[in-house]
């Protein structure tokens, strides 16, 4: 077997804010859609994330702030008191294995069927533009609503979904929370002038358009402490209803990113092009030259095997690198790139859905 500790120092310990990193390959937030509609975690997925607390960081797959904020069925929520309840059965098992475990914060916003929103209401959006594209619900794929343009009056609302969730997922026992700013959904629809044409103070310039962001960061802050709270965002992922990147990413993201620095995060999360897709990105945009105008740790994501992370780590362009798909069939992931085992691809249709088939019975060892 080969021994990759003498090539990087992607195995060594490290520190992200407040948070004590075992190595520096972090999990990223995988959708799995395998929760029943209450969207409360049980001992299937705390076992699911304890086999795969030898990451530096787990992110948690992405969780629904609130029963609006709802996109997809299957998906876990932290919103209620029975779902922080679930959620501590998780940090709790992936706590005794060693590891340490954000969540990630989440509002779909326009990806929404009124199918999935309370009372069969309209999904939330900065604007009333119609996303492309199914979403799952519990009679199958349908086309995704027609949202409505939230009312300036709404947005503090929006802000306290946030920061409820951000208060329950520390009662849960998280090592921090990840506010999900990327692919598309609510934060992300109002970055991009694509899907926000508003005219009060959250659209227009690049400064309203950030404000959002910038507003729900501070609120979590509030309730974690900024050495405990990063974020993740995707300049040019057209995910979640084919939308297009902002007409300026340079300019929207340059001013973004050095807001963020002033708030002293524990990290950014950057997609390095199109989620799960491409590393391709738009002429006249630079992601190296962006992520590194962030002052503090940098997580790199999207397509990297190995090679790549080792590469970009030595150029010091990452700080650690999140994986995504290969930690679903690779639980002991980091061990394995550590020794150079083979890995295991899982199959498209173990992805979403079902039980612990396909989600906790990948063996480990071998090495």
């Amino acid at each position: 077997m080969t021994d990759n500790t003498t090539r990087t120092d992607l195995f060594e310990p490290t520190r992200m804010g407040a948070i004590e990193l075992s190595n520096r390959i972090v999990m990223a937030p995988i959708t799995r859609s395998r929760y029943a509609e209450d969207g409360i975690p049980n001992e299937l997925h705390a076992t699911y994330y304890a086999q795969r607390a030898s990451a530096g960081l787990i992110i948690a797959e992405a969780t629904n702030i609130s029963a609006q904020g709802r996109g997809y069925a299957a998906t876990p929520g932290i919103w209620s008191e029975e779902q922080t309840a679930g959620w501590k059965k998780v940090t709790e098992a992936v706590h005794a294995e060693g590891g340490k475990i954000v969540l990630q914060l989440w509002h779909v916003g326009r990806f929404s069927s009124v199918a999935l929103q309370p009372d069969g209401q309209a999904p939330v959006a900065p604007s009333a533009i119609k996303a492309e594209g199914d979403t799952y619900t519990t009679e199958g794929f349908v086309p995704v609503s027609m949202p409505r343009a939230l009312e300036t009056g709404e947005v503090p609302g929006i802000i306290e979904q946030y920061r409820v969730a951000a208060s329950n997922a520390k009662r849960a026992g998280f090592d921090g929370v990840e506010v999900h700013s990327a692919n598309s959904y609510l934060l992300d629809q109002f970055l991009r002038d694509s899907t926000n044409q508003r005219t009060d103070q959250y659209g227009g310039s690049i400064e309203n358009r950030a404000r959002l962001t910038l507003e729900v960061t501070r609120a979590v802050i509030e309730i974690w402490g900024s050495e405990r709270v990063g974020i993740r965002l995707s300049p040019v992922t057209p995910d979640a209803g084919n939308t297009p990147p902002d007409s300026n990413v340079m300019a929207l993201f340059g001013y973004l990113v050095p807001e963020l620095n002033s708030l002293n995060l524990a990290y950014l999360h950057f997609v390095e092009g199109a989620t799960a897709t491409s590393r391709d990105v738009p002429e006249g945009v630079d992601m190296d030259a962006l992520s590194g105008l962030f002052a503090g740790p940098y997580i790199g994501n999207n397509n990297y095997d190995l090679d790549m992370a080792i590469e970009r780590r030595a150029e010091n362009k990452i700080d650690a690198v999140a994986f995504g798909r290969l930690f679903i069939a690779n639980p002991d992931l980091v061990q394995r790139l550590r020794t150079g085992a083979a890995l295991t691809i899982a199959p498209r249709e173990s992805y979403y859905g079902g039980g612990a088939k396909g989600y906790t019975d990948w063996p480990t060892g071998n090495y």
